[in-house]
């Protein structure tokens, strides 16, 4: 084990962009459903869909919030039909099964997503089973990364101690709160759109794929 990572008892990673290559482009098939969706929502054409998901995306954090806040729009439906997309694009990760289920301490996923996509998307990777749990945006009451109140929920909910705790995501921004409550965290900076902003001096190492870096972590098998 690398000795920097020596006290890390929890490891907590994000989901989209992070677990599987940000080049598999599952967040289009997403992107597609949220502006039909909000076609649909708001009688209007593609170009004033795609701007109302931009603008509430970029104010609120997600797209659902501002949905929820400026159209009263159930979460749930929301969240199911949009994450309603075929798997055929995620590839299994031995390598990346096989590293976690050496790595030593809980493992979670914190996500924007929900519950029930996170555990398809886990289960296409061939890494369902590698988690202790996930937290996902029902369980953040519906405030998303990087609103700090999500971070708490997620520590409190699993009594986890932030300062034996490690957050991987590909959105430099998510990192800024985990660092703010003690965490150790990693940027996956894989050329992901979202991923692309604002490194700063909350990013204690910048990788560019979970399995490379689990590998070096946990060094050569005796």
């Amino acid at each position: 084990m690398d000795t920097r990572f020596s006290h890390i008892e929890n490891w907590i990673f994000d989901l989209d962009n992070c677990l599987y290559p940000a080049s598999t482009g599952l967040f289009e098939l997403i992107d597609q459903r949220m502006g039909a969706y909000i076609q649909r929502l708001l009688s209007c054409d593609p170009m004033e869909a795609r701007r109302v998901q931009k603008y509430h995306f970029h104010t609120h954090g997600t797209t659902l919030a501002g949905l929820m806040k400026d159209h009263s729009v159930d979460p749930h439906d929301f969240l199911e039909n949009v994450h309603a997309i075929p798997l055929d694009r995620i590839r299994r990760d031995d390598r990346l099964a096989a590293s976690l289920r050496r790595l030593s301490g809980r493992k979670f996923v914190f996500t924007n997503g929900d519950a029930s996509y996170a555990r398809r998307v886990l289960d296409a990777i061939g890494i369902g089973d590698s988690f202790d749990d996930l937290h996902d945006i029902h369980a953040s009451s519906y405030r998303p990364k990087p609103d700090p109140h999500g971070y708490a929920l997620l520590c409190r909910r699993f009594g986890i101690n932030p300062h034996a705790a490690l957050l991987a995501d590909d959105i430099a921004a998510n990192l800024e709160p985990a660092k703010a409550l003690g965490m150790t965290t990693i940027w996956v900076d894989n050329g992901s759109e979202r991923g692309t902003h604002g490194a700063g001096d909350f990013i204690d190492d910048r990788i560019e794929n979970v399995s490379d870096w689990l590998e070096q972590v946990l060094g050569e098998q005796e």
